[in-house]
């Protein structure tokens, strides 16, 4: 009674979603209609072989009309069923497919860092040929659930984005972190290479959507920050310079916060490079240094040697006329001892410092170079004990002779 009673066949409301609907009857009526939408196609397989198609629009399931049907007659029935498997494809534009996961361990062209590559997005397809589709992937079975097809196209994504994205970088020498300035290039290349793939299961893609190419959050921190020290190592004209530079940065801003932040930042910088930014340090002082001899020297009138202390010889500006060199001994004679500059010009000047002879800029306290005090010993009267400047000869207030 139930083969009596169909007339019509179609893919139910709640199933046109699906990219392939099988009739659940393989015996069929003889002159059933079978309901074909715009956006489908239905076929007669028989032992795994496509024997007749049907496009969009009804059509009376009979021999007469239908040719291929003629191999599928349900001679049991007397010649009024046909026993045949029938499926509805969808033509459409099926959306919302997603994709995605690890590409490959690609070198940044830039920075030569090892990294991990991603890639997420989704993607829409379409059934190009339904023949091909049902023979080639899904065969004979009940494809209820879309992701049956879309995870095996998915997969198929990927391994084209392993091949593709990865030459790309190679060749073309793009930068890891400005991918995405490349994407609708990346983009259409995965939809020519995938289609060229997806050919022989009759399966089309037709456009990508949300398509990220991306890093690890490890990795992209990583890539970052050798990005940063790389351009700023070129601004700073080295890294040297630029560790240095993050050094001390790092040690202010650490005092800033009472001095609990600057371990991390010395630790930070290692001890090569604050080896290297003291040794800079050193070398600065040394020539604040020489330059002070050298303007306590030429205000004494001294010449000022390498060792940053005056030479001895003749004053400058030469001996007699006809007589000997500037700066040396008359030919044939002992060498002539250095003026002696008064005591109360050197101490308006800048002291020089006993020990070993260095000049300091006038009010220093210490020497520079050895650290010996620069302070003068006080004299006073020993008569009044009124205190008496450097070189006085007699007191002030009452004429006692000084060391008298």
């Amino acid at each position: 009674m139930a083969l009596l009673g169909r007339e019509f066949i179609a893919v139910p409301d709640d199933r046109k979603g699906q990219i392939v609907f099988k009739w659940p009857d393989i015996t069929i009526r003889r002159y059933t209609r079978a309901i074909v939408n715009a956006d489908e196609m239905a076929m007669f397989v028989n032992t795994g072989q496509v024997v007749q198609t049907l496009g969009p629009g009804r059509h009376q399931i009979d021999a007469n009309e239908l040719p291929g049907l003629g191999v599928i007659i349900d001679h049991v029935s007397g010649g009024n069923a046909y026993r045949a498997e029938l499926y509805f494809v969808g033509t459409r534009e099926y959306t919302g497919f997603k994709f995605g996961g690890r590409v490959d361990d690609v070198q940044d062209p830039r920075t030569g860092l090892v990294v991990t590559l991603r890639v997420f997005g989704d993607y829409a397809l379409r059934v190009a040929d339904p023949v091909r589709l049902v023979t080639n992937l899904t065969a004979t079975v009940d494809v209820t659930d879309n992701e049956r097809i879309a995870g095996w196209v998915s997969d198929q994504l990927l391994k084209v984005l392993r091949t593709h994205v990865t030459t790309q970088i190679i060749r073309n020498g793009w930068p890891i972190l400005g991918l995405m300035a490349y994407s609708a290039e990346i983009e259409q290349n995965t939809i020519d290479a995938g289609n060229g793939q997806l050919a022989a299961y009759g399966i089309q893609l037709t456009r990508m959507g949300n398509f990220d190419i991306n890093l690890s959050p490890e990795d992209e921190q990583q890539l970052k920050q050798l990005a940063k020290d790389t351009s700023y190592s070129q601004l700073a004209g080295g890294f040297q310079n630029y560790a240095a530079g993050e050094m001390a940065l790092g040690a202010g801003q650490g005092l800033a916060k009472g001095g609990a932040g600057t371990e991390g930042a010395f630790l930070g910088a290692g001890f090569g490079l604050a080896s290297a930014f003291g040794a800079q340090q050193a070398q600065a002082m040394q020539a604040q240094q020489a330059e002070a001899a050298q303007r306590a020297a030429a205000q004494y009138g001294v010449p000022y040697g390498q060792g940053g202390a005056p030479q001895g010889g003749a004053p400058q500006g030469g001996g007699p006329q006809g007589g000997t060199p500037q700066g040396g001994p008359p030919q044939g004679g002992p060498a002539q001892p250095a003026p002696q500059v008064p005591r109360t010009q050197q101490a308006a000047a800048g002291a020089v410092c006993a020990s070993c002879q260095a000049a300091n800029p006038a009010g220093a306290k210490f020497c520079m170079t050895c650290g010996q005090g620069l302070a003068p010993a006080i004299v006073h009267c020993t008569e009044c004990g009124t205190e008496l400047p450097g070189g006085a000869r007699f007191c002030a207030n009452c004429g006692t002779r000084v060391g008298g």
